[in-house]
Parts: structure tokens; C-alpha cells; sequence
């Protein structure tokens, strides 16, 4: 009996399926990370789940011309569950996605990993956080897998102008052009 490599005892119609499959056994579970910042450190789920309100955002297509933007975080075992909600004024209607975060290290350190689509996870990297005096979270400026996803979030429709510049100037420091952020109409 003589031994083949796999790939030749495929036949060439399934030669495709067996390639899709490996590729989606590799990449399941993959996290895009091109670039970490510093994130809170003593991060505390049970304060950041609720409603946020999108303040600001860099553009990207999944949320072009949105307004009105929500994100709403539950907890469904080790899963926190996202819904994020926002209004087309071009489309008059409300768009909404659901999708799975986990954390990446440990849960007291505000990196996870969020997924809207499949298997394909992106970066949620909370590099600052503000608290009422209560401990709850009331702002938060998260930035995803690198420089071009960042979202200044609220408990509130609008943010107190300190709060904006302690974000903005943040961000700056990252490398990220405030003139490039979108302030979103709540």
C-alpha cells in the first residue's frame, strides 16, 4: 500500500469543500489584533452593560450614515451579547446588528473580542473609561482591532465638552485625527 498525501485522494470536485473547510477550521476563533493599546485594567462587566449611546465614530461602511446609535451589552453565560441599533434617515428605517463578545485575557481587563459575523472576531479595546462617583460607567472610548475603528460611547445622548476633549486628546495621543471623527445625531 503505498500513502498519498491527503490533498491527493480528494477527489477534484471536493477539492474546493476540503479547502473552504480547513480554511474555516484555521480561522475559526481568529481574532483581528494589528495593534493593542493600554486598556482599563480593573474592568468591571457588571458596570459596563446596559445601553451606551455612539457620541462619536470613525467612519466605516457598517455604520455609514447612521444616526441615533445605540449599543446595548447583556450577559448570556460567559457571552456578552451586543445589539447595536441605528437609524437610516436615507432608508427611514432602523438597522440593527447582533453579535457575541468574550474576553481575550482575563475578565477584570477591558480587551474582547467581538464578532458580528461567524466565525471572524475583530478587537474591542477599552483604553478609557470615566465613573460616576457610584463606580457605573458613564463614558467610554473603545478603539477596535487598530487605528481606524474608535467610538467614543455615552450612558447619555450627549457628552460633557471636558469628557469630549479627555477622549479626543486621547486619541490624538494614538495617532487617531479628530477631524476624521464622525459626531453622531442623537
Amino acid at each position: 500500500m503505498t500513502f498519498k498525501p491527503f490533498f491527493t485522494r480528494i477527489k477534484k470536485s471536493n477539492m474546493k469543500t476540503a479547502a473552504l473547510a480547513i480554511l474555516l477550521i484555521a480561522t475559526s476563533g481568529c481574532t483581528m489584533l494589528d495593534k493593542k493599546v493600554a486598556v482599563v485594567e480593573d474592568f468591571k462587566l457588571d458596570n459596563y452593560l446596559g445601553t451606551w449611546y455612539e457620541i462619536a465614530r470613525l467612519d466605516h461602511s457598517f455604520e455609514r450614515g447612521l444616526s441615533k446609535v445605540t449599543a446595548n451589552y447583556t450577559l448570556d453565560g460567559d457571552k456578552v451579547v451586543v445589539i447595536n441599533k441605528g437609524y437610516s434617515e436615507e432608508d427611514k428605517r432602523w438597522n440593527e446588528a447582533e453579535g457575541k463578545a468574550y474576553f481575550i485575557e482575563s475578565d477584570n481587563i477591558g480587551r474582547l473580542k467581538v464578532s458580528f459575523f461567524g466565525p471572524f472576531y475583530g478587537a474591542y479595546q477599552i483604553h478609557d473609561l470615566i465613573q460616576a462617583n457610584n463606580g457605573d460607567y458613564i463614558a467610554s472610548l473603545v478603539i477596535g482591532p487598530n487605528n481606524d475603528y474608535a467610538w467614543i460611547l455615552s450612558r447619555t445622548p450627549k457628552l460633557s465638552s471636558d469628557n469630549r476633549q479627555r477622549f479626543t486628546e486621547k486619541m490624538a495621543a494614538l495617532g487617531i485625527d479628530e477631524t476624521k471623527l464622525i459626531w453622531v445625531k442623537q
